[in-house]
């Protein structure tokens, strides 16, 4: 067996320290991938918010959840938002109390989608910020970085040096990557303390 990809490490990760009923938030809905894990993983008393600027993502993501049928999953609310709204978009009583956050950064991965629209380092960072100020102690938020676009890199190596810059008595960070390949994805990940 090989090691898992990034995306799948993201979800143990996350799995391993959400628990029913908790609140969630995916940053970048996408194609929804992320939204219906967290949605099944904080399960039918949970919440969860989904935000991403293109409605096309949001359809895609409405449409994954629709295909999964029963009463098992947590509520799901898609915000056609940017991340960095995270703060203004929730109940001001989420703060602190967030066991997830999730974030897969770059473009729409359909290829309908227009790619050269891709998450921003100024907006992610902001993003970023918010995410810690709103999780839990314990609770944790994963960051997919895809350096291979155009714009990745400079967008994965200012989430890299945030991440490296966060004081640890706010949290700790991990580091999940192929190092033979400085183009693949990789992951970082933030647990709060």
């Amino acid at each position: 067996m090989g090691f898992l990809s990034v995306l799948s490490f993201a979800h143990k990760l996350v799995a391993d320290r959400l628990q029913p009923g908790e609140l969630s938030i995916d940053a970048t809905a996408g194609t929804g991938a992320d939204t219906l894990f967290l949605a099944k993983a904080c399960g039918r008393r949970g919440l969860v918010w989904a935000f991403d600027i293109q409605a096309e993502a949001l359809r895609l993501t409405q449409e994954r959840l629709d295909r999964e049928s029963g009463d098992e999953l947590a509520q799901v609310t898609l915000l056609q938002q940017s991340h960095a709204e995270m703060k203004e978009q929730l109940p001001s009583s989420t703060r602190g109390q967030i066991g997830a956050v999730m974030f897969n950064l770059g473009y729409l991965p359909v290829e309908e989608a227009d790619q050269s629209l891709i998450t921003l380092p100024e907006s992610t960072i902001a993003a970023l910020e918010t995410a810690v100020s709103l999780l839990r102690p314990r609770g944790i938020a994963t960051i997919v970085l895809y350096p291979g676009h155009p714009g990745g890199d400079q967008e994965a190596e200012a989430v890299h040096a945030w991440a490296a810059n966060l004081p640890s008595s706010i949290g700790q960070t991990i580091l999940y990557r192929q190092i033979q390949r400085p183009h693949a994805p990789y992951l970082i990940a933030i647990e709060k303390k």
